[in-house]
């Protein structure tokens, strides 16, 4: 078993963080919410005083943080992760970041003897209570062999995807579909309602044809019912969707359909509905349908 120092123990961060104890993992995690460190406690861990204590002697250092601007503050940073663990650490980023800086993150743990790998995640907060999340990893072959182990404690798919900055660009494509496909089926039950046929009928036949899907599969039901909990929020939807698109900017391609579909999501954002799931997408297409719940 390994000792792994976690940073970042919010919705996603916390169950994993307690699914790597209970393998038996000696786990060491910091967050600033006080409660988070509670949690990691009553799950076995060990709720580290700052960044550089949570990370001490670790052989394996996740960081599960919101954004590029936090994993550069506490990775990058005088002081945080890379000034804190020894040459030969395994770091691995599990944020959803920009690919750009998930190569800076390496190019600076390489030139410090750190083994560094970007590994985010899809499943939202169920794939990481249920230890049932797919990650997508970007870094050496070598490094990713070592982490697997680690890794298969917290999801069902673990794959190798290319060099560093592959992990979120695989990540980036992913979201991009997810939010297609959530945007879809919000158009598909409006059109089913205004029509006056049953949209839980009506997606059920779409979830057995060909155009079934995960979503529809997990999500149809809560949508039809307009149960919005997250899950996986707009807001953070929203700064997936900016990553696509600077993501492509950079390679210098054209994704017109994720264009419109990050409008959306900005419009739902918007609209005030961004600590809502981004199933409730729906709340946009009714708007801007001129329709609301109530109608139905």
């Amino acid at each position: 078993m390994s000792k792994i120092g976690f940073i970042g123990l919010g919705v996603m961060g916390t169950p994993m963080a307690a699914h790597l104890a209970a393998a038996g993992h000696e786990v060491s995690g910091f967050d600033l919410n006080a409660d988070a460190l509670a949690k990691l406690e009553a799950a076995g861990g060990r709720a580290a005083e700052d960044v550089a204590d949570a990370v001490s002697g670790a052989e394996v250092v996740i960081t599960m943080l919101p954004n590029h601007p936090q994993v550069e503050q506490v990775v990058l940073a005088p002081g945080g992760v890379l000034d804190a663990i020894a040459p030969g650490t395994l770091l691995a980023d599990m944020s959803t970041i920009r690919p750009e800086t998930s190569i800076e993150v390496a190019k600076a743990g390489a030139a410090k003897g750190i083994r560094v790998l970007d590994a985010p995640v899809s499943g939202g907060q169920a794939g990481a209570e249920q230890a049932a999340l797919s990650i997508m990893v970007g870094g050496d072959e070598a490094d990713f062999a070592a982490a697997k182990p680690v890794f298969d404690t917290l999801g069902k798919t673990v794959t190798h995807v290319g060099p560093h900055g592959a992990g979120q660009v695989v990540k980036a494509a992913n979201q991009l579909v997810v939010g297609g496909i959530y945007g879809l089926v919000a158009e598909a039950i409006v059109l089913l309602e205004a029509s006056g046929v049953d949209a839980g009928t009506g997606l059920d036949v779409l979830a057995g044809g060909l155009a079934g899907s995960r979503i529809l599969e997990l999500k149809r039901k809560s949508m039809v019912a307009r149960q919005f909990e997250p899950g996986f929020r707009i807001d953070l939807h929203h700064k997936d969707m900016g990553i696509a698109l600077a993501a492509a900017r950079q390679s210098d391609v054209a994704l017109p359909l994720t264009g419109l579909v990050a409008l959306v999501v900005a419009a739902g954002r918007a609209m005030g509905y961004g600590s809502l799931d981004h199933s409730a997408l729906l709340k946009v297409v009714e708007e801007l349908s001129g329709r609301s719940s109530e109608e139905v």
